[in-house]
């Protein structure tokens, strides 16, 4: 089968000729209907897998399809049966695994791998092999190709809400720097779950419009006034909850700058940004925090957002052999929204 391959010290995937898995005791085996391109695959081709010390390997962690093949042994699901694949595979037997919280595995699997598309092979191929059904998803009204990015650009800022749901109160505010493939669903997640005024922040003017669209009250397209323009918006008091969906050294700064008394600063992209910590360095008891991805009763949760008609992912599809030009297009801001390669 075909499958696109990022190898040791290239920075480019290839699309090669893999041998089809197959499935042994308690897998499953998935015909692949969608895997999405995420920001994150730019960061292991430029360097991050080489770090983690992995071989060769199938790019796609955002998937979804049809169920092939049941290994032996497996129960609760039908050949032929649609389903999402959750992103984090962990041990599955730690505490956190058993939570259902799968991306904080106690015993450090994510960092050397723990997933697919991310140094174990993933869905940018005609199947994929998932270790065990309890990573498994039921679809009823949406296609692969629909749910496939909810598995990581909406479960990842719908995990980074709803731990601050509290706060998000009327009269509340919530900034989404970054509006691209997770930051169009944080808008709608907030939109959806909250009745706080939805600011959003970003570079691109034709992002900012997708943002208005899917419900954003106001936007902010960035610059040296960022800050001040948001406080503006907010009456001077910050927000109570800041998402930071970029992560660089140019976007903390602005969501340290932009929270409130006793808010939440929520770190989610990878740009591998810092800022300063300290006494006044931002409002007091304003927390900094990073979160990674959601756990799978919230995927399940974001299913039924989607399934309900609250939420969708704004999808440009491309087929296999196109998928390096997903990502050449994602690396010069020319994607809206979320690219899902279909095989």
């Amino acid at each position: 089968m075909k499958a696109l391959q990022l190898s040791p010290g290239e920075t480019t995937p290839r699309l090669v000729d893999v041998s089809q898995p197959e499935p042994g005791p308690g897998q499953v085996l998935m015909r692949v209907g969608g895997a999405g391109a995420c920001h994150s695959d730019l960061h292991l081709m430029e360097g991050l897998a080489a770090l983690m010390g992995q071989d060769a390997f199938t790019l796609g962690h955002e998937n979804a399809g049809w169920i092939e093949v049941l290994g032996p042994g497996v129960a609760g699901f039908e050949v032929g049966q649609p389903v999402a694949v959750y992103g984090p595979w962990g041990c599955g037997v730690c505490r956190t695994c058993r939570q259902g919280n799968e991306n904080y595995c106690e015993t450090g699997s994510l960092t050397k791998g723990g997933g697919g598309g991310l140094g174990i092979d993933g869905g940018m191929a005609e199947y994929l092999l998932v270790p065990s059904p309890r990573l498994l998803v039921p679809l009823d009204k949406l296609a692969p190709w629909q749910a496939a990015p909810l598995t990581d650009a909406a479960l990842t800022p719908y995990h980074a809400v709803k731990r601050s749901l509290p706060r998000l109160v009327p009269g509340s505010a919530a900034v989404v720097i970054g509006a691209g493939g997770l930051g169009h669903m944080a808008v709608q997640i907030l939109k959806a779950l909250t009745p706080a005024k939805v600011i959003v922040v970003d570079a691109r003017a034709e992002a900012l419009e997708l943002a208005t669209s899917l419900g954003a009250d106001r936007t902010v397209l960035t610059s040296d006034k960022t800050v001040e323009e948001v406080r503006g918006l907010t009456n001077g008091r910050g927000a109570e909850l800041v998402l930071d969906l970029v992560g660089s050294s140019d976007t903390l700064p602005v969501a340290a700058g932009s929270g409130c008394l006793l808010g939440d600063v929520t770190l989610v992209g990878l740009g591998m940004g810092t800022v300063p910590f300290g006494f006044m360095t931002q409002p007091y008891e304003c927390s900094l925090t990073a979160t990674y991805w959601g756990g799978i009763i919230e995927l399940m949760e974001v299913i039924a957002l989607a399934e309900a008609g609250m939420l969708e992912a704004h999808i440009e599809r491309f087929p296999l052999d196109q998928a390096v030009e997903a990502y050449d297009r994602m690396r010069e801001g020319r994607l809206q929204g979320r690219a899902v390669i279909v095989p």
